[in-house]
């Protein structure tokens, strides 16, 4: 299983707000880059966050993105669970939709599979991930996605 585009930019979004120092507020222009991703997906990741309760975007003058604390002890798995969807993995009411879905037992197999990869997502929490050597790495990026470089 992979997970899509909008689930991983959304997952670095919330990793990099989760280890945002006190006060420090970063634009949805800011996260694109130090993420290196094209700022209209992740405007869209923010709206999304946003709208579950995990991010909280404040427009203007002194704006800009918080992880809140839902978005702080979030499960992994929930996240994912909420971003991912309930669709189908296997394509069983495409168009045309697939013949074999009254008697196939993949469905089924899929869907399974699929709760046990949430489970185990289910025991990660934001705050793990964010845990050093993460942390470091995440708080030194540029706005143009680059390690900043440490004084020698």
């Amino acid at each position: 299983m992979r997970l899509t585009a909008f689930t991983d930019v959304s997952l670095r979004l919330v990793m990099r707000l989760a280890v945002a120092k006190e006060g420090e507020l970063l634009t949805t222009r800011a996260a694109a880059g130090m993420l290196v991703v094209p700022y209209s997906h992740m405007a869209k990741a923010v709206a999304r966050l946003s709208e579950l309760g995990l991010v909280e975007a404040r427009r203007g003058r002194g704006g800009g993105l918080t992880l809140t604390e839902a978005g702080r002890r979030s499960s992994v798995g929930a996240i994912v669970r909420e971003l991912e969807g309930a669709g189908d993995l296997a394509g069983c009411e495409d168009d045309p939709p697939c013949p074999l879905r009254s008697a196939c037992r993949l469905r089924g197999a899929l869907a399974r599979a699929r709760e046990a990869f949430y489970a185990s997502l289910d025991e990660v929490t934001v705050e793990s991930l964010v845990s050093p050597p993460t942390q470091q790495t995440l708080m030194v990026l540029r706005s143009d996605g680059s390690p900043a470089v440490e004084p020698s």
